[in-house]
This record gives structure tokens, C-alpha cells and sequence, in this order.
């Protein structure tokens, strides 16, 4: 048996073909759909980038407990489990965030992996003089010094043919063994894509299948910010984004075609995810991370293939996500989820669309505390200004690309065991809490909305019997999870009754 995993980031379901796109040129997206079960209700957990892929490989929410940090040496790690159970396991990948400090543990749970460099600010070519670029818009990215955008600049010059782009090497080298281990059995291959993530730059080839005017700046990679820009420079983005998805599409037609010259459907678990979507404008923001998760962000595409059912081309309303996969995959190898994974196993759902929960948690660590139930969405805030109570619990104290500061580990408690820590006790440091847009407190309240009558989540809905249930939900999904108490005080649930009401 064998198992591929292929991830893009930042990737819109509602601008794919499958998912009712008509503008966006993506067939090989409608093709894969056709050969699969295609998920309606499937859910971001965690975010954005390391946590959701410390769910892929854990099984169990991250946003709780951790911002965006390692592995840490009590999780189970999937890819691991397997080695350790004669499966083989390699990962392909051009995302530069597994080679920073806070995402250095998890190719390592690979017997091997591939890293194609250059993307964003991978520190990839080394240039001591100011990198030469055209006039920006105000819009533009950017951060000061020797940073990211700087290396951004730097890594650009080496991009220059679609030959060259990061994801057209990682496919490259994803089918590379796939063909060198056709006949071997028994392996596990995550191929894993940056794109479309951004900064937006797609090869001309792409650009050309959506022609539009525009003579402003340059403009390629938005301010995770609110929208400032004009409908010209809006439209501009979205256009680039939608030509990043059709270079997307173009390799995963690739792909498809070495499945089918391969007849890898008859043996082989086909996984393809995002680890969530992207704004381009939509409620007046830009990207992600600061403003509550709507569902452009949350709301994710999904496709999965069985060989064991053979069920495709059919639509799956089962409520999903991330934290699904890795007993599934377990289980495809036979062998059983641990006891710390939270994750449903889906073999059944693949094979019949049982349903496997009746509601779902998802959120960012700092940010609202997020439940729905399929049809609605219920966006817990902050019960203070603040956002306080937070805190980290971690063995592994580092963050995006760094350790934690000095300052911080010296406010350093112990923390005793929670039961997913396998006896460890952990650190329990000060968090900082999730942006609050001082122009925007709007972003910050508790909002309700229903997906059936309001799926762009235009106008919060005020119902209050819903809104019980659906702090019932909240309530006992946090607590199944584990979540520490100051979470509940952060919301103000601290004093929640049975059935949902607040004393």
C-alpha cells in the first residue's frame, strides 16, 4: 500500500473549478474531483502554516496550547510512526518554514526529504549589495533591514523560467520517486507546494490567461493588513493569484498523469489539502492571521481517494479537517491511532459518507475561538480588550524563526502534565496575544453567522437560542481538547452551565 499526501498553501477553494469557480482556469482541479471524493465541509484546525502541519502529523489541535512552534518531543508524529512500522516515508518540499527554528523538527520525522530553495525570504543566495527592484506601491510588503522582503528581492533573480520555479521543481522531484519506487511497496510521500502563496509570481505563461490594465506600482504581495488600495490594484492581485492557482493546476495535471500511467489508483491513498485559503479584498482584508477567520480562510478544498471503497466523483458533506488525516493514514497501513490523537478516522466516511462529528473547533492561537456545526459559524472574541489571559506551553521554546527572547523565558512557570505530554511537565511562558486592529475593534467581537443563508458571511446573525448551542459546542470541544482554563477566561466562558448558559 502506498500513500501520497500533496499540499498547497494557501490555496482558495471557492477559486477552483470543483468548487464552482468559472473564471479561473483550473480543468486538472475538475479532473482530480472526478477521481475522487471532493469534501463540501471541509475545516481549517489550527493556523496558519506550522500549525496546521503539526496537526497533519499529531492528529491534535495546536491553537490552544501553542502558537507557531516544532514538533515537540511528546507529540506522535505520523510520518514517524510509520517509519517505525516498515512504511517509508519521504517528504518534497519547497516551504522555507521547515529549515526556520520554529518548524525545524518536522522533516526530520522523514527516513528522507527534498528542499527546493528560494521562496519568499528563504536565505537562499547570499548578496552584499542592495538588491536592485522597481518602485513599489504602498501597498507592497515590506519589512526594514536584512529581512525577508530583502531576501525575497535577492532569491528573484534566480527565478526566471517556469523550469526554475520552486513548485515546478518539487513536483519534478515528487514524481522523480514516484517512478524510481513504482514498484516498491509499503512508502508514504508527502509533496508539499508554497505556492499559491505569497508574493504572486507567476511565470508570464500564466499571466497571459488573464489580461487586465494595469499601470500602477509594482504590486505583488499585500500588507497582511486592511484594505487601503484601489479596485484597480485589487483586481490586479486577484489576477496574479489567479494565475499562481493555474500554474498550480498545470503541475497537478502532471501528477494526475503519471497516477494514471502508473495505475496508482488501484493501490495508492491520494490526499490533496491546503492548510487554508487567502483574502484578496474579501471583508476589506488583506491575507490572513489578523482578522477573524471567515470563510475564504477556513472553509478549505479538499479531495481524497481510497483504493479500498474506489468510491469518485461524488461530493461529501462530512465535517473535516486537518487532524483527520493522520489516523486515516494510519489505519490505511493498518495500524491504530494513539491515544493522543483527537483526529476522526475517515475510512468509513471514504467508503459510505458516514459522518464522523457534529461539530468542529478551529482557530489561531490568540485569536477567536471558532466552533461550527456545518451550518453555522460561531466566532468566539475577547471577553477583554486586552486579550489576556495567554499563555505558551512548550518544551520547545521557539517561535517563526527564532528562540523565544530572553526576556520571555525569564517569566518562565512549570506546568503539570496535561495527558497528551506523556508525564512531561512543560513551560508555561507568557503569550502574546493575536493583533487587535485598534482601527477595526469590529474584528475583535463575537460573531455568529449561517452558512446556509449567508455563506459569504456578509450580515452576523443575532439569535440567541443558536447562540447557546453553539457555545454549548464550543465549550465541550474545548474541553475535550484539553484547553488550558485562562483560554475559557479569555472568552469569557469561565462561567459557563451545563446546556450553554453564562452565570
Amino acid at each position: 500500500m502506498k500513500c501520497i499526501v500533496l499540499m498547497f498553501d494557501s490555496l482558495n477553494r471557492h477559486m477552483l473549478e470543483p468548487y464552482g469557480c468559472d473564471w479561473i482556469h483550473t480543468p486538472n482541479f475538475q479532473r482530480l474531483s472526478e477521481k475522487t471524493i471532493t469534501f463540501d465541509k471541509s475545516y481549517i484546525g489550527s493556523m496558519p502554516c506550522m500549525p496546521a502541519r503539526r496537526e497533519l502529523h499529531t492528529g491534535r489541535l495546536n491553537f490552544l496550547h501553542r502558537s507557531w512552534g516544532p514538533i515537540e518531543p511528546f507529540d506522535d508524529s505520523v510520518p514517524e510512526l510509520l517509519a517505525k512500522n516498515g512504511v517509508y516515508t519521504h517528504l518534497v518540499t519547497d516551504h522555507w518554514h521547515y529549515f526556520q527554528e520554529g518548524g525545524a523538527t518536522y522533516h526530520t520525522r522523514f527516513k528522507s526529504w527534498e528542499f527546493v530553495r528560494g521562496l519568499e525570504g528563504d536565505p537562499w543566495k547570499g548578496e552584499v549589495r542592495e538588491p536592485e527592484k522597481p518602485e513599489l506601491s504602498p501597498g507592497q510588503f515590506t519589512l526594514p533591514g536584512l529581512s525577508k522582503t530583502r531576501q525575497d528581492w535577492v532569491n528573484r533573480k534566480y527565478i526566471r523560467e517556469p523550469a526554475d520555479q520552486p513548485q515546478a521543481q518539487t513536483f519534478e522531484l515528487g514524481m522523480e520517486f514516484m517512478r524510481g519506487n513504482k514498484d516498491a511497496d509499503n512508502w508514504f510521500l508527502q509533496i508539499e507546494c508554497f505556492d499559491p502563496h505569497e508574493p504572486f509570481t507567476p511565470h508570464e505563461v500564466h499571466q497571459k490567461l488573464y489580461p487586465h490594465d494595469y499601470e500602477g506600482k509594482f504590486f505583488d504581495w499585500p500588507k497582511y493588513n486592511k484594505v487601503a488600495e484601489s479596485e484597480k490594484e485589487i483586481e490586479h492581485l486577484r489576477y496574479l493569484y489567479a494565475a499562481r492557482v493555474s500554474q498550480c493546476d498545470e503541475h497537478l495535471g502532471k501528477f494526475l498523469d503519471l497516477m494514471d500511467e502508473q495505475d496508482r489508483w488501484k493501490d495508492t491513498m491520494l490526499i490533496v489539502c491546503t492548510d487554508h485559503g487567502y483574502l484578496l479584498g474579501e471583508h476589506g482584508w488583506w491575507a490572513k492571521n489578523k482578522m477573524p477567520w471567515y470563510n475564504e480562510l477556513a472553509n478549505t478544498p479538499l479531495f481524497i481517494w481510497d483504493p479500498r471503497s474506489q468510491r469518485k466523483d461524488v461530493r461529501s458533506e462530512a465535517l473535516v479537517q486537518m487532524i483527520d488525516f493522520a489516523p486515516t493514514i494510519l489505519d490505511f497501513f493498518g495500524m491504530t491511532a494513539t491515544k493522543d490523537m483527537l483526529g476522526k478516522d475517515l475510512t468509513d466516511t471514504l467508503a459510505n459518507d458516514t459522518p464522523v462529528r457534529d461539530a468542529l473547533l478551529f482557530g489561531h492561537f490568540g485569536g477567536h475561538v471558532n466552533v461550527t456545526d456545518g451550518r453555522y459559524v460561531y466566532m468566539r472574541g475577547f471577553a477583554d480588550p486586552a486579550n489576556k489571559p495567554l499563555y505558551e506551553y512548550t518544551l520547545m521554546p521557539t517561535k517563526l524563526a527564532h528562540t523565544f527572547p530572553v526576556s520571555e523565558l525569564q517569566q518562565i512557570q512549570m506546568q503539570e502534565p496535561f495527558s497528551f505530554t506523556k508525564g512531561c511537565r512543560v513551560m508555561k511562558i507568557p503569550g502574546f496575544p493575536q493583533h487587535i486592529p485598534r482601527d477595526a475593534p469590529y474584528e475583535c467581537k463575537t460573531l455568529l453567522f449561517d452558512n446556509e443563508n449567508d455563506y459569504a458571511q456578509n450580515t452576523p446573525l443575532n439569535d440567541p437560542a443558536v447562540e447557546k448551542r453553539m457555545i454549548g459546542l464550543l465549550h465541550k470541544l474545548m474541553k475535550e481538547n484539553e484547553a488550558p482554563l485562562e483560554q475559557y477566561e479569555r472568552i469569557g466562558l469561565s462561567t459557563i452551565k451545563d446546556g450553554g448558559d453564562l452565570a
